[in-house]
């Protein structure tokens, strides 16, 4: 047996997965090129920060205001919130800002609400009892900021809107659609309301009925529709200051991007497109995706299963293990046979060359069944179940791809 030993739950009771493989087959890790990058020192945070792109520094712009909302990516995401929030505080401390004036908003989009220990998780105990730290309510209590070119009848959390100060932490990984997350989508879907966030996700269906579907998907961030909806949304929002990190292949920052929105945003991706480039494994017999720091997001993963799968045709290994089990989705989910998300589609649908996929979670929910039902698919609750299967299919051997993350 050939073992590999794979990163799994990011945020809950992390720790190591060990995957084995028949001697037979010859397994082939997709791993990004920036997997393996350092970790950024605290030094090397403060710096980024001390040096924005085309805004004065944090401290400048927080001279004078009374009322700062930091905004934060939510759990879906990997970003260390809690190593990035010191600078931050240090620097709205050199303006003379209170404790008491400063909240933090989950920007959850259509998400489910956030538990005391998800926030511990993402934040740390010091710092929930230091700040007020709350949830995103996409149903209620968002105000209406404008409307961007494209339509959308932007509506933003009031609490938000309620502060002369506007900050904005998270990260710039790919997205299925947008193709890089990031930037403004702190805002639209990240506090936006219910109606503005379907408006902004039909963005999808428009550009592929007219034809343009090719600027929709992963790292395709060029003439995004979407992508462009979230930038002029986090001006309509008065975003003031944006801080996006990238990670490596442990979920540790290692290159941060701070300043204006926009232009920070478009650096950040610069850089992605390279940082997160992997090299595909041609002729693959079988795919084994593991969704480390998308765990509770771990349809994901199909995504990049399929596409490894296109040239030959074989199986599909999903690893979806996350404690708390997979994300509520209000926008895309499904709540019962006849209850839905307003956008919810079942990946259900045949694709020839996946002959079969087999999801190991341990935390089998019927609800993402429903959302995750390509054909001839087999949920499993452990490695050796699907390993067991696998053997059975290729008893001669198999050219497996191996994603780590």
């Amino acid at each position: 047996m050939a073992t590999y030993s794979m990163k799994t739950r990011c945020w809950h009771q992390p720790g190591d997965l060990e995957l084995d493989f028949a001697e037979r087959w010859e397994v082939l890790e997709c791993r990004m090129q920036g997997h393996s990058a350092p970790r950024l020192s605290s030094a090397e945070i403060e710096h980024s920060l001390a040096n924005p792109m085309g805004t004065p520094t944090l401290a400048g712009l927080a001279a004078g205001k009374k009322k700062v909302a930091v905004i934060f990516d939510d759990i879906s995401r990997p970003t260390p919130i809690g190593d990035l929030l010191p600078p931050i505080l240090r620097e709205l401390a050199k303006a003379g800002i209170p404790d008491g004036a400063i909240r933090l908003v989950c920007a959850l989009g259509c998400h489910g609400a956030h538990t005391y220990q998800d926030f511990v998780a993402k934040l740390g105990t010091a710092v929930l009892k230091r700040f007020p730290v709350y949830n995103h309510n996409i149903y209620e209590n968002c105000v209406e900021v404008g409307t961007t070119s494209q339509g959308t009848v932007l509506r933003v959390n009031a609490e938000v809107m309620s502060c002369d100060l506007k900050i904005g932490v998270g990260s710039v990984i790919t997205h299925p659609q947008t193709g890089f997350g990031g930037g403004g989508k702190i805002i639209l879907p990240g506090v936006a309301e219910i109606s503005s966030i379907e408006a902004y996700h039909r963005l999808e269906f428009e550009a592929k009925d007219a034809g343009r579907g090719h600027t929709i998907g992963m790292a395709k961030y060029m003439d995004n529709p979407m992508a462009k909806d979230f930038t002029e949304a986090a001006k309509l929002a008065g975003l003031d200051f944006k801080i996006d990190c990238i990670v490596n292949g442990t979920g540790q920052v290692c290159a941060l991007f701070c300043g204006d929105p926009e232009k920070e945003y478009k650096a950040a991706v610069q850089y992605a497109l390279k940082h997160y480039a992997t090299e595909a494994i041609p002729q693959a017999d079988i795919a084994v995706v593991n969704t480390y720091a998308k765990e509770n997001e771990a349809m994901i993963g199909l995504i990049i299963g399929i596409t490894l799968l296109a040239q030959k045709g074989g199986s599909l290994v999903l690893i979806m293990d996350c404690p708390t089990g997979q994300v509520v989705h209000y926008l895309l989910g499904s709540f019962g046979e006849v209850s839905r998300g307003r956008l919810f589609q079942s990946i259900d649908f045949d694709i020839p060359w996946v002959k079969r996929a087999i999801v190991v979670c341990p935390q089998f929910e019927h609800a993402t069944a429903e959302w995750i039902a390509l054909p001839r698919t087999t949920w499993v609750h452990k490695w050796d179940e699907a390993l067991a299967i696998l053997n059975a299919d290729y008893p001669d051997g198999a050219r497996i791809a191996l994603v780590p993350e």
